[in-house]
């Protein structure tokens, strides 16, 4: 018995018919076995059309080719145009030798035919920016160069010697943000420097001679207890949990006052450093 390629549902119908045909002359070409052996060459979707027939229905192998030839009709009907091509992408578990094979194999579909050069140019619209931007330089070579040079590309970025698009573009606006952040927090800074020298000025409202700020290195001019430098500080640290306050019956409400002077005891942690605060009294 002679091997049979399996049509599933795609493609010609008659092409199939015609090439089963012709394998089956070697058994005498009658009806009977023509009609036993049709389903041995079918798969997928034509087999499950095959098994749902009702068989008795055919009496020769020409009601049996009809009805088949008809079910299957919309594949010649629904011929593919020169933007269908450029809709297939690579699937994530094909090589790119396979990939361009199976392109061109529904690019022959396309009616009218392509001329290679043609061809060439729409298989290079549906890749993906990577494989774009490195074989834009195929135009004009046969499609064969153009799915080798893709293999080149694929080791590529398989040994990690090609930096995809996609992680180009991910690594760029990281970088991006931080330095936005950088950015901001230096502004914030610059800020808070400005108020910070702004009350060691003699000359400005609520400087006091009289006290230092220990905080600042025991400049002049206002108390450890009214530094909104070293409050924004303490603030922050208690946001980021570097600050834990673990005496319950401490007042929570302005802990930056008074507190300041109720400290007893630092432990630094992990670089940041947790603060145990005990109430002095």
């Amino acid at each position: 018995m002679p091997k049979f390629d399996l049509y599933d549902g795609h493609g010609d119908p008659v092409t199939h018919l015609r090439g089963y045909y012709s394998k089956m002359r070697g058994v005498g070409k009658k009806d009977k076995l023509l009609m036993a052996y049709f389903s041995q060459s079918l798969g997928g979707a034509a087999l499950e059309w095959y098994t749902r027939q009702d068989v008795s229905k055919w009496c020769t192998w020409d009601d049996m080719a009809q009805a088949f030839a008809q079910h299957f009709q919309y594949n010649i009907e629904i011929v593919p145009d020169r933007m269908y091509p450029t809709k297939m992408e690579k699937k994530p578990n094909e090589s790119f030798m396979e990939y361009g094979l199976r392109w061109r194999e529904k690019a022959a579909r396309v009616n009218p035919p392509m001329e290679e050069k043609e061809m060439v140019e729409y298989f290079l619209q549906a890749q993906e920016p990577t494989y774009f931007g490195h074989l834009i330089t195929a135009v004009g070579r046969p499609f064969n160069d153009v799915v080798k040079m893709g293999q080149m590309v694929e080791y590529g970025l398989k040994s990690s010697k090609i930096m995809s698009y996609s992680a180009l573009k991910a690594t760029t606006q990281a970088t991006q943000n931080d330095i936005e952040s950088l950015l901001g927090q230096k502004e914030h800074d610059d800020v808070a420097m400005v108020v910070s020298e702004s009350r060691h000025d003699p000359y400005a409202k609520g400087f006091d001679p009289t006290v230092r700020c220990m905080y600042h290195s025991n400049v002049q001019g206002n108390s450890i207890e009214d530094c909104h430098a070293l409050k924004r500080e303490i603030e922050r640290m208690i946001q980021e949990g570097a600050i834990m306050i673990k005496d319950s019956d401490m007042k929570y409400a302005n802990p930056l006052g008074n507190l300041l002077t109720e400290i007893n005891n630092i432990e630094v942690v992990n670089g940041l450093g947790n603060i145990d605060v005990e109430s002095s009294g």
